[in-house]
């Protein structure tokens, strides 16, 4: 119904007071926006790569590196199967994908066939079959590694998984622009606007994060012997921070895969720590080795580096626990934050390292301000030489509302605009002014029936209204398909229409609802303007 309802005048008022208080700081200098009170918001419109210069990164993901690792874990978990069933090994050899088995005793070789196929039951694949294969070879022999799928599907896989990593890192949210895409086979391409120092970027970008936890080989005289180049084939050497010598079990009883929450703590001296929670899975495999060690040390890793190596006191079961170390508050933090985001499947190596100098983004911007300007003019010129000063500024006046409210909205959430989001913001002007142009025409039908003014408004805004939302439901149907599928620009493209559907369907409704109600009750008219 048009009327005058209270309710809508304040929530229209309200709009545009707290749109303007949160789009302000967008139009501001930093320094200005730092001169603001404390009780003012400070939060700003982030500009993107294309507008305001950036890091860019070129990696290359080391998947060769992580085939070495990962048959590397083949031959681990070969060695303690068939020492679990107490079968001799003579030696154990690599080959592309794969480990193959000399058996000391020939009559040995069917328990030890067995002992395999059961262990490659259990490395289940994407596809939901098993990635490993068990294959007799001639003699004593046996091979046992992955499947030709599998290590074709590797590398292909360890990019995309690469890819969320570093999307985690750097933009949990997915709304800092930040892009990341695909080039080639094994490369990434990380662009980030705003960041000057491409090297900080490596920094966060680089660490695998690999959070693994292993047993300290406390045999004999055996930390000396691996000082000594004598290291055991089940063992490695690793270093601390202050280069004191571990050494550590290559069998890794649980990773950081199995992680589900990490957070910054502190340890009884109230020093920096960080507490961390298993999964099922993890806390299984947790409480299981500290049951079968007691008394002995083991070794929390990351990265190749030895955290700390406290002895097992007690079996624990609770799949939560805490690392302790030399930590600051910033260290704690930002390894909370590559641990949450997850362990990268293979190193990146950096390719290429440059700044995006600022003047591209000048140009960019001058380029999106004339755009929009000319996109709003043009829009202002139709709307008024269509429907007149009243109905065509009442336009206006919500569109106007609606610029606000995007900006506003913008930077409440701290969103990035690119030239590809300016696009978006011209179409959403395009979708909020279509809206007065449906409710304007079937005014006009609505005035030709002879109806009052009065039925014939409140006709238009009705009968309107299910085009509207159906048109603008398919258009928010469309951006999010973008922004979940979409990465870098496609999204900010999604993001600034998305909000843009929401602030248009208010501005071209509520607002044109208020104003043309105001205008009904004092003028009175007899006929509408737009009735011819």
């Amino acid at each position: 119904m048009i009327q005058l309802s209270r309710w809508k005048v304040v929530v229209v008022l309200l709009s545009l007071v707290i749109g303007l208080l949160l789009a302000f700081p967008s139009m501001l200098t930093p320094q200005q926006r730092e001169a603001l009170p404390g009780w003012m918001p400070k939060q700003a419109v982030n500009l993107g790569l294309d507008l305001q210069g950036g890091s860019y990164l070129l990696l290359e993901v080391d998947v060769p590196a992580m085939r070495e690792k990962r048959v590397s874990n083949l031959m681990e978990d070969v060695r303690v199967a068939l020492n679990a069933q107490q079968i001799s090994i003579g030696s154990l050899q690599r080959e592309q994908g794969s480990v193959v088995v000399t058996l000391s005793n020939p009559a040995q070789n069917q328990a030890a066939f067995n002992a395999l196929r059961e262990l490659a039951n259990t490395g289940i694949g994407a596809s939901g079959v098993s990635d490993r294969a068990v294959t007799r070879l001639s003699g004593n022999r046996i091979r046992y590694g992955f499947t030709d799928t599998a290590l074709a599907n590797m590398g292909a896989t360890a990019v995309d998984q690469s890819i969320e990593v570093v999307r985690r890192r750097l933009d949990s949210t997915g709304t800092k622009e930040i892009s990341i895409t695909r080039q080639g086979a094994e490369r990434i391409v990380v662009q980030a606007p705003g960041q000057s120092d491409p090297g900080e970027l490596e920094r966060l970008v680089g660490q695998t994060a690999q959070l693994t936890f292993q047993m300290v080989d406390v045999s004999p005289n055996g930390l000396q012997d691996a000082m000594a180049g004598r290291v055991p084939p089940d063992a490695e050497l690793l270093l601390d921070d202050s280069n004191t010598p571990y050494l550590v079990k290559r069998r890794i009883l649980v990773s950081g895969e199995n992680l589900t929450r990490a957070g910054v703590g502190t340890d009884q001296n109230g020093r920096p720590a960080i507490d961390f929670q298993f999964d099922g899975q993890g806390a299984r495999r947790f409480a299981e080795a500290t049951a079968q060690n007691i008394g002995k040390p083991f070794a929390i890793i990351l990265d190749g580096k030895v955290i700390s190596a406290p002895t097992i006191q007690g079996a624990i079961t609770g799949g939560s626990g805490q690392i302790t170390g030399s930590f600051s508050i910033q260290s704690a933090s930002e390894l909370v934050n590559l641990l949450n985001g997850g362990a990268l499947p293979a190193p990146l190596k950096v390719q290429e390292r440059r700044v995006v100098t600022a003047e591209l983004g000048a140009d960019a911007v001058k380029a999106g301000a004339i755009s929009t300007i000319i996109g709003f003019v043009l829009i202002i010129v139709i709307m008024i030489a269509f429907y007149g000063f009243l109905f065509g500024g009442i336009s206006v006046l919500g569109l106007i509302l609606n610029g606000i409210l995007i900006i506003a909205a913008m930077a409440t959430f701290g969103a990035t605009l690119t030239l590809p989001g300016i696009a978006g913001l011209v179409l959403t002007f395009a979708v909020a002014v279509d809206a007065n142009v449906l409710i304007y025409e079937r005014m006009r039908d609505e005035a030709r029936l002879g109806r009052s003014p009065i039925a014939t408004m409140d006709a238009g805004f009705n009968r309107a209204m299910g085009t509207i939302v159906d048109a603008n439901l398919t258009t928010l149907v469309a951006a999010l398909i973008m922004f979940m599928f979409g990465a870098g620009p496609v999204r900010g493209f999604a993001w600034t229409l998305t909000i843009g559907v929401f602030t248009s369907m208010f501005s071209s409704v509520m607002v044109a609802q208020v104003l043309l109600g105001y205008w009904l009750k004092v003028a009175k008219p007899k006929k509408l303007p737009i009735a011819e």
